[in-house]
């Protein structure tokens, strides 16, 4: 770590990787804002799978770039596919945030040019998986939960490895990057509940370098 600020509330998932609970906490309400701004250009819709089944988790975008997914496989995309328009521009509140989280797990020199806001509903789910659609695994991914809590699932480097769960609530932040890039990760169905911000949802805003 590079700062001790967070130190008392850092976790230490493996190495390069680094839970830091309540980070983002303070502009939490801030970035639900933001989120709506982006969510009214380019609304959350339910990706299609390259095999053709439907995301459970309703997602969009911003930056300069999208992760998209449809028969075509997965893919960045500076082209929204449902308005044919640019993806919104990141908000300044998004970059610094992740640019600060990266800073505090290690990462100096984050510049993120995607973020992807993902909406979860009580019993939604996001599969193991790895996060291999950048060209340059050099940078860290910064995750950033808001609303409802839920449970990370935390893998290895292949997907049969042993998973851990670890809580994360409410202004939590992940960083992995380095030797723990490519691990697999997930959310377990998310739980019913309301938070005071969000109502029955969980927000999460993923950052990262597309090229």
């Amino acid at each position: 770590m590079t700062q001790d600020l967070f130190a008392e509330a850092t976790e230490q998932l493996d190495e390069g990787a680094w839970l830091l609970r309540g980070l983002a906490t303070s502009q939490a309400a801030a970035l639900v804002d933001a989120i709506g701004g982006v969510t009214r250009i380019s609304p959350f819709r339910h990706l299609i799978t390259p095999g053709g089944f439907r995301m459970s988790v309703a997602m969009t975008n911003c930056g300069s770039f999208g992760w998209v997914s449809d028969r075509r496989g997965y893919r960045y995309d500076p082209i929204d596919p449902e308005s044919g328009q640019p993806w919104p521009a990141m908000p300044k509140l998004f970059l610094n945030l992740a640019t600060e989280a990266a800073a505090a797990a290690g990462y100096g020199r984050f510049d993120a040019d995607v973020c992807l806001i993902n909406r979860y509903e009580p019993g939604t789910r996001l599969t193991l998986h790895q996060d291999r659609d950048e060209g340059d695994f050099a940078h860290p991914i910064v995750s950033i939960s808001l609303g409802l809590p839920a449970t990370f699932l935390w893998g290895g480097l292949a997907r049969g490895d042993r998973v851990r769960r670890y809580p994360l609530h409410h202004g939590d932040v992940v960083v992995w990057g380095g030797p723990s890039r490519l691990r697999y990760h997930g959310i377990a169905p998310l739980k019913d509940g309301h938070h005071p911000l969000t109502g029955n949802i969980r927000l999460n805003l993923t950052f990262r370098r597309a090229q």
